[in-house]
């Protein structure tokens, strides 16, 4: 997974704007800048806390802690300085806007991919199955009856098989665009469909050579 590259002067921009939303621990930082960036940038306690440092001696955050926890906070002058950057930070918003979008069409492609394929060799099935048909058909009139039927169940079962694969797409499609607006479609997702829709695949093709 690649993270995305802030430029210079950005991370801390960012670490400001967080804290004017309310005072955060270390882990909560790093907490929701995965949340904000849809799982997809999960930066380190070694890129965090040097940056909150530098911040402290700036004089831009202070810091109070109870023993258990370092809770930080922003100052007067975070905030002015966080507000004389706003424009900055607002590209820094659009930048993450756009790493989350494509995510999520990583994610709506690998399952396209997948459902075209599965559509495709079940169709090879139902090919091989009328084939099969007209072979026995030919053999034998007396399994005619038998054969034609089975031909006419494989159809039905494909085309069962067809409209579950576009209802699960359809669903899924509108979920994944509604979690990406609210950022939360991390790269795992891709990953995952990808992994059980090829061992759905391959469980259906296995089922197919059985029968």
């Amino acid at each position: 997974m690649t993270p995305p590259v802030f430029a210079h002067g950005s991370l801390r921009l960012y670490l400001l704007s967080l804290l004017a939303e309310q005072p955060r621990h270390g882990y909560e930082l790093i907490q929701a800048m995965s949340d904000r960036f849809g799982g997809s940038y999960i930066p380190s306690a070694g890129t965090i806390y040097p940056r909150l440092a530098k911040l402290e001696e700036e004089g831009l955050v202070s810091k109070e802690s109870d023993g258990r926890k370092t809770t930080y906070s922003i100052t007067d002058a975070g905030r002015a300085e966080l507000e004389a950057r706003r424009g900055e930070l607002d590209s820094i918003e659009e930048a993450m806007t756009d790493s989350v979008r494509r995510i999520a069409d990583e994610v709506r492609a690998g399952v396209n991919d997948a459902m075209r394929s599965l559509r495709a060799d079940l169709a090879s099935a139902a090919r091989s199955a009328r084939q099969s048909g007209k072979t026995e058909s030919a053999k034998a009139a007396a399994s005619a009856g038998p054969t034609m039927q089975a031909h006419q169940e494989s159809v039905r079962a494909l085309h069962d098989a067809e409209l579950t694969l576009n209802q699960f797409r359809q669903e899924l499609r509108t979920e994944l665009r509604t979690q990406a607006a609210r950022g939360n479609v991390p790269q795992e997702a891709a990953t995952l469909l990808r992994e059980r829709l090829d061992a759905v695949r391959t469980e259906v093709l296995d089922l197919l050579k059985t029968k």
